[in-house]
């Protein structure tokens, strides 16, 4: 069925017609683009905060020092995983699941000096098994009782810059700032339909709005679902992912 802009589709026109309207837009993009190389400047320009880099965390090999995080190179991005203590795979925290998905090789950042890795607030035997489960291969840290600029609140993608023996926080984004690491997001809002949640600006007639990462977990089915029976969408890949009647949360991560 054609569309005419007004029934859920977009309005049907010639390749011309096409061509004009998305040579407007192209103008806007590019100003957006330049904008965004602008504020990316000013980031570069951030004063930082020096920390101390021997501060312990623990990983697969025990507690070692923050600075080990840099593998020997001079910048470090660290995404900061929520954690739910005591929950099963399917009770934690599916926007991370989502993030920590999407991060599973950065050998594109290491190619430009710069390491990753993973922290999360919940105790190491608890994440190793969790990562076990994920099959990521990432590095992935507990930061258990350590204190920001390391520990502190979670779900933020953190930039830090090592001189020597030397550690400084650069730069820290939380909320829809970390969205950068999800290309997910920014393919969704090319589609005619975006991400076809409640808060987007859409035409009159499209289809209706859901609330709010409504697509991050499923059932078994595949059916999106945030109830007792569904886990973050990336598990249901994994071996041994099984249906589950409860996602095992204690509370608030």
């Amino acid at each position: 069925m054609a569309g005419n802009g007004t029934d859920g589709r977009p309005e049907v026109v010639d390749m011309a017609a096409w061509q004009a309207a998305r040579d407007e837009l192209l103008v806007r993009e590019k100003a957006h683009t330049r904008e965004g190389d602008a504020i990316a400047a000013a980031r570069r320009r951030l004063p930082m905060v020096e920390f101390d880099g021997t501060a312990e965390v623990v990983g697969p090999n025990g507690p070692v020092p923050f600075l080990d995080l840099f593998q020997g190179r001079d910048e470090l991005i660290v995404y900061k995983h929520m954690w739910h203590d005591g929950a099963p795979p399917q009770g934690q925290c599916e926007g991370c699941t989502f993030t920590a998905w999407s991060l599973k090789d950065a050998v594109y950042l290491n190619a430009r000096g710069v390491s990753f890795a993973i922290v999360t607030t919940g105790e190491w035997p608890e994440v190793a098994d969790y990562v076990d489960f994920m099959g990521y291969t990432q590095p992935w840290y507990s930061v258990r009782g350590t204190a920001e600029p390391i520990g502190g609140s979670m779900g933020c993608v953190t930039s830090y810059l090592r001189d020597g023996d030397r550690v400084y926080l650069t730069y820290s984004t939380t909320g829809r700032g970390s969205e950068v690491t999800n290309p997910m997001f920014a393919l969704l809002d090319m589609t005619p339909y975006g991400r076809r949640e409640a808060w987007q600006d859409v035409p009159e007639g499209w289809p209706e709005g859901k609330a709010p990462c409504w697509y991050w977990r499923a059932d078994a089915e595949g059916n999106p679902t945030w109830g007792e029976t569904s886990r973050p969408v990336p598990q249901w890949t994994r071996p041994g992912a099984t249906p589950v009647e409860t996602s095992g949360r204690r509370g608030h991560h």
